[in-house]
C-alpha cells in the first residue's frame, strides 16, 4: 500500500506517519512534509522522485501530475486502468492525506499582517481531495487530523479501511472542499463589493445535536457558520456560547437564549432582558444589573415564569440571590461571577451560558464573509437574504411632528422604547417608563389591537408611559387608545397617508410625538 500526504497542518501527522510505516505502508510527501517526517525519523519519498520533476513556482505545482493523478483515480476493479498503470510504471495511491493553505484562517485573522489571500488559495490540495474522495471505493481521503486516530485503528485490525468508512471520509472531504471554494469565492464577492452576490454557499458546522426541535417529532441541531480554527477562537454570540451549568440545550432555548442575548447586548447601560417565545416579557435598564432584573421582571411577572434571562455584564451574586427566587429556564451574559453560579447552581436544570466562551488566542473575525451580515429566512422552495437590520438609531434624524415637545424625562424613555420596540413581533407596541417595559403588544394582526394588548399588560403602570410604534399607526384608533390609558409621549416612523390625522389626535390630547424615518419590523 501506498500513501500520499502533504498537509499544510502537521498536528499529529507525525504520529500518524509513524503507524503509517509500522504497518508497512510507503509514504510519498511533498517537500515540506517530506522535511518535518524525515527529521523525525519517518521514511518517505519525495513527491518529486516520483513525478521526476521539481516543485515550481514556489511550490504552487508539486503533485498536479498524471503520475500521481493516475495512481489515485485508477478503479482497481478496471481491467484497462490496471492495464494502463503497469504500461506506465505507476503504482496505486491507497491513501491520500491532505488539508489545504490556511485561505480562511488568514482571512479571519483580526489583523492580516499584510498576507496576500491568493497566496493561500490552494489548488493542487484541493484537486488531491476531490480524486481520493471519487475514487473512495479505493482510496481513503483523510483531511482532518482529527481522523487520523481512527482510520488508524481500523487498519492496523483490518489491514485496510471499511467502504463505510471511505464513503465517510469522502463525504467529509467534499464538504471541506465545498466549505473552502465557498470563502474563496466570499473573499471575492467582498472585494467586488456585490452586496447580495447572484448565488453563494454557506459552510455549517455542527456543534451538537439537540434532543429535538420546536416539537418532539423533529429532529434538530446546532450548526456555525464561523470557519474552525486552531489557532483563533471562534467570535462571541450564541452559537459559540459556553455553557457552565444545567440541563442540555434544546432548540427552543437556543432560539429564545439568542433572543434574550441581543436585546440586552443592545443597551449600553446595565441592562436584563426576560424573554419568552422570542418575545420579552420585560426589558430594562438600572444603575446596575440587580436593579435592571427586578424592573425587568416587573414588567409581567406571570409571563416571566420559566423564562430565559439575558444581561449585558457579567452576572453578579447578588442579581443571582433575585433570578433564583423564580423558576427560569436559562440565563445568558457575558460571564459570571465565582458566586454568582454558586448561588444559581442551585437550581439544578436551569442553563447558565456566557457568551465569552473559551479563553485562549485572538477572536475570529469573520466580517469579510458576506453571509455574516445576512438575515436567511426558509420558504417553500427558496429562502429570503436581506442584510441585517442594522438601521442606526439616530436622534438627530427624529422629528417632534406634535405641537408639544418632549420633556427630558419622556425622550430618554422614547428613546428606550424605540430601542426595545425593534426586538419585538410584528405588529409591535412597547409601554415603556423610567428605563423599564411596562406593556408589550406583540405579533398582532390589528396595531391597535397590539396597543389594547401592551396597556392591558401594563395596567395602571400606562399612565405616564410612553409608547413606541414598530410602523406608523394607519389609523387614529391605536392612537386613541394610548391617550385613553394616559400615554403621554409616542415615537413612531410616520408615513401613513392618515399622518395629519394621527398628529391631530396627538395635538388635541396634548401627545408629544416623534416621527423616526425609519421602521422596525420583524416577521
Amino acid at each position: 500500500m501506498r500513501a500520499l500526504i502533504s498537509v499544510y497542518d502537521k498536528s499529529g501527522i507525525v504520529d500518524f506517519a509513524t503507524a503509517l510505516r509500522e504497518l508497512e505502508i510507503d509514504i510519498l510527501a511533498t517537500d515540506g512534509t517530506y522535511e518535518v517526517l524525515t527529521e523525525q525519523g519517518v521514511e518517505a519519498t519525495r513527491i518529486s522522485d516520483v513525478t521526476r520533476s521539481p516543485e515550481l513556482l514556489g511550490g504552487r505545482v508539486k503533485s498536479l501530475h498524471p503520475d500521481i493523478f493516475a495512481a489515485i483515480l485508477a478503479d482497481r476493479s478496471s481491467q484497462e486502468h490496471n492495464e494502463a498503470l503497469d504500461s506506465a510504471g505507476i503504482v496505486p495511491i491507497d491513501i491520500v492525506v491532505v488539508n489545504l493553505y490556511p485561505f480562511v484562517e488568514v482571512m479571519s485573522r483580526p489583523d492580516l499582517d499584510g498576507a496576500d489571500p491568493l497566496d493561500y488559495i490552494d489548488v493542487g490540495g484541493s484537486a488531491l481531495i476531490r480524486a481520493a474522495a471519487k475514487s473512495f471505493r479505493d482510496v481513503t481521503v483523510v483531511t482532518d487530523p482529527d481522523d487520523y486516530e481512527d482510520v488508524v485503528a481500523e487498519l492496523y485490525r483490518f489491514r485496510a479501511n471499511k467502504e463505510k468508512t471511505r464513503r465517510r471520509l469522502a463525504a467529509k472531504a467534499f464538504a471541506a472542499t465545498a466549505a473552502y471554494d465557498s470563502f474563496v469565492a466570499s473573499y471575492f464577492w467582498r472585494v467586488s463589493e456585490e452586496t447580495l452576490p447572484p448565488s453563494f454557499t454557506v459552510p455549517l458546522y455542527k456543534l451538537q445535536d439537540l434532543r429535538y426541535g420546536e416539537n418532539l417529532h423533529q429532529q434538530a441541531a446546532l450548526y456555525t457558520d464561523a470557519p474552525p480554527s486552531r489557532n483563533l477562537r471562534p467570535p462571541t454570540g450564541v452559537a459559540n456560547a459556553r455553557q457552565i451549568h444545567g440541563k442540555e440545550l434544546s432548540f427552543n432555548n437556543l432560539l429564545d437564549l439568542d433572543a434574550a442575548w441581543g436585546m440586552a447586548a443592545d443597551f449600553a447601560a446595565p441592562t436584563v432582558a426576560i424573554v419568552k417565545h422570542g418575545n420579552p416579557t420585560g426589558i430594562a435598564a438600572g444603575k446596575d444589573l440587580r436593579e435592571a432584573y427586578q424592573k425587568a421582571f416587573a414588567g409581567d411577572p406571570q409571563a416571566s415564569y420559566g423564562g430565559i434571562i439575558g444581561v449585558n455584564r457579567t452576572l453578579d451574586a447578588a442579581t443571582a440571590q433575585e433570578i433564583v427566587k423564580v423558576w427560569f429556564e436559562a440565563v445568558i451574559a457575558p460571564d459570571f461571577t465565582p458566586d454568582s453560579v454558586q448561588v444559581l447552581s442551585h437550581k439544578k436544570a436551569i442553563r447558565l451560558m456566557s457568551v465569552r466562551g473559551e479563553s485562549g488566542g485572538p477572536v475570529q473575525n469573520i466580517s469579510w464573509l458576506p453571509f455574516s451580515s445576512m438575515d436567511v429566512k426558509r420558504i417553500n422552495g427558496g429562502f429570503l437574504v436581506q442584510t441585517t437590520s442594522q438601521a442606526p438609531d439616530n436622534s438627530s434624524g427624529w422629528q417632534v411632528v406634535s405641537r408639544r415637545q418632549p420633556t427630558l424625562e419622556e425622550l430618554t424613555d422614547l428613546q428606550f422604547a424605540w430601542r426595545s420596540v425593534k426586538h419585538v413581533k410584528s405588529n409591535a407596541i412597547v409601554l415603556a417608563k423610567k428605563l423599564a417595559l411596562v406593556g408589550v403588544g406583540a405579533g398582532q394582526m390589528s396595531r391597535a389591537n397590539a396597543v389594547d394588548l401592551a396597556v392591558r399588560m401594563a395596567e395602571d403602570r400606562a399612565r405616564g408611559s410612553v409608547l413606541g410604534s414598530d410602523a406608523y399607526f394607519s389609523f387614529t384608533d391605536g392612537v386613541q387608545r394610548a391617550i385613553e390609558a394616559g400615554v403621554t409621549a409616542i415615537i413612531q416612523p410616520g408615513g401613513s397617508i392618515r399622518d395629519s390625522e394621527v398628529i391631530e389626535a396627538a395635538d388635541k390630547a396634548g401627545l408629544a410625538m416623534l416621527f423616526t424615518g425609519i421602521r422596525h419590523f420583524k416577521h
